[in-house]
C-alpha cells in the first residue's frame, strides 16, 4: 500500500466516483481505477459499493477511511515541518472552531498568519458538537482547535482568554432600556436554543440553572448567526458569546448580570508543528475582551 493509494481512496469517497476523483487530483482516470482495484486486492476487502448514484463507501471501507485521512495528514505535516524555514511555511493546517468561540479573534490571526506565509494553505470549520470536537483531537486529525473545555494536559492547551456571553435581544425589547440584564429578569422569555450535543446549549443550560430559570425553548438551531437573527426577530431571546455578534446586531446586545464567561482553549499537538505554533502566536496577540454599550 502506498501513501498515494490512500489519498485516490479518500478523493474517491468524496467526490463519489472515480472519474470525478481523477479529475479532482489531475490524474488519468485508467491510473486511479487500477489502484483502487490493486488497493482492494492487497487489503483484501471491498472497499466501495458500486451503486447507481456513484462508489459508496462499505462498513469497512468507513473504518478504513478514517485511518487513511489520519496517515495523509500527518504526511503533510510530516512534508510541511521538513520543508518549513524561517521565512517560510508550506503545506496545510486543519483547524477546528468549537461554534461560537473565537468567531471574532480567529480570521485576524489567520489573516496575519497569511500574510506572513502566503503558501500555506489552511482548512477552518466550525464543530457544534463538543464530543465530535475531542474525537477528531484525540485520533489526530486537527492541527488546531478552539473550544471552550477540554481534559487534555497543560502541554496541548494553551489558555488564550475568556468570551464573554451576552443577550440577544428582539427590537423594542423591555429590556433594551438596561445598560446590563439581571438574569432573573429573563424569566418567562422563550429561547432560541443550540443543538442538544453543543457546548453553547450547555453553557445556557447551566445558567438558566443557576438563576432558577425554566427554559421555554423557541426554537433550536445550529449557527450562531441564525441565532442572533432569529432573536433580533423577536422569536426568543439568546446567548451567545460577544465575539459571535456581528455589528449589524450589536445595537440589540446586552451583558448580563451575573456575568458569564467561557474560557477559551488551543488545543495543539504534543508534537507541535512550526504551522501550529506560528497560529498559537498570532491567536495570543488577538483581543479577548469585547464591552458593549447600549447605543444612545
Amino acid at each position: 500500500m502506498s501513501l498515494r493509494q490512500y489519498e485516490y481512496a479518500l478523493a474517491v469517497a468524496e467526490a463519489g466516483s472515480v472519474t470525478a476523483a481523477a479529475e479532482l487530483l489531475h490524474v488519468a482516470q485508467p491510473s486511479m481505477s487500477q489502484q483502487i482495484r490493486g488497493l482492494e486486492r492487497e487489503l483484501g476487502v471491498q472497499l466501495f459499493d458500486r451503486t447507481p448514484t456513484g462508489l459508496v463507501p462499505t462498513a469497512v471501507g468507513h473504518a478504513f477511511l478514517r485511518e487513511a485521512e489520519i496517515a495523509v495528514s500527518a504526511s503533510r505535516r510530516a512534508r510541511a515541518t521538513a520543508r518549513a524555514g524561517a521565512d517560510e511555511l508550506v503545506g496545510e493546517l486543519v483547524v477546528a472552531a468549537q461554534l461560537g468561540f473565537g468567531a471574532r479573534q480567529l480570521p485576524g490571526a489567520l489573516s496575519a498568519l497569511r500574510r506572513r506565509f502566503p503558501r500555506l494553505e489552511v482548512t477552518v470549520f466550525e464543530e457544534p458538537s463538543s464530543s465530535e470536537l475531542d474525537r477528531l483531537c484525540r485520533r489526530g486529525m486537527l492541527d488546531l482547535a478552539l473550544m471552550a473545555e477540554c481534559e487534555r494536559t497543560p502541554e496541548d492547551a494553551h489558555h488564550l482568554g475568556d468570551e464573554e456571553f451576552v443577550v440577544v435581544l428582539g427590537a423594542g425589547h423591555r429590556l433594551l432600556a438596561a445598560d446590563r440584564v439581571e438574569l432573573r429578569e429573563l424569566a418567562g422569555e422563550p429561547w432560541v436554543r443550540f443543538d442538544r450535543d453543543s457546548a453553547l446549549d450547555r453553557v445556557l443550560l447551566k445558567v438558566l440553572r443557576d438563576n432558577e430559570l425554566t427554559p421555554t425553548t423557541a426554537a433550536r438551531v445550529s449557527q450562531t448567526a441564525t441565532a442572533v437573527r432569529w432573536a433580533a426577530q423577536g422569536l426568543g431571546v439568546t446567548l451567545v458569546p460577544s465575539s459571535a455578534v456581528p455589528p449589524s446586531h450589536e445595537h440589540l446586545v446586552r451583558p448580563v448580570s451575573p456575568a458569564v464567561t467561557q474560557p477559551v482553549i488551543a488545543v495543539v499537538r504534543s508534537t507541535v508543528g512550526a504551522a501550529e505554533a506560528a497560529l498559537l502566536a498570532q491567536l495570543r496577540q488577538q483581543s479577548w475582551a469585547r464591552s458593549f454599550a447600549p447605543a444612545s
